[in-house]
């Protein structure tokens, strides 16, 4: 009765794992399945250009006459967040 019984089990184990799609050949010869796509690329960077390259740049200009006393300290304010 014992065997008769385990080879029911075994038949209806096998029923249920045709039925639930599990696919034994999407797995290679060492047993693994295909390869995870690639990761994205890394987000671009926004400016490149930090606070103070910014301010920096701001002072050439101011002390090349490109921007007078009030547009320097306006520009620089912008770029500090204040």
């Amino acid at each position: 009765m014992l065997v008769a019984g385990g080879a029911a089990y075994a038949a209806g184990r096998a029923a249920r794992a045709d039925q639930s799609g599990y696919d034994d050949q999407a797995y290679d010869d060492q047993g693994y399945q295909e390869e995870p796509p690639p990761a994205p690329p890394p987000p671009a960077p926004t400016s490149g250009d930090t606070e103070a390259d910014e301010l920096k740049h701001l002072a050439d200009l101011h002390d090349s006459g490109a921007l007078t006393d009030d547009e320097f300290t306006a520009a620089k304010a912008k770029v500090l967040g204040t």
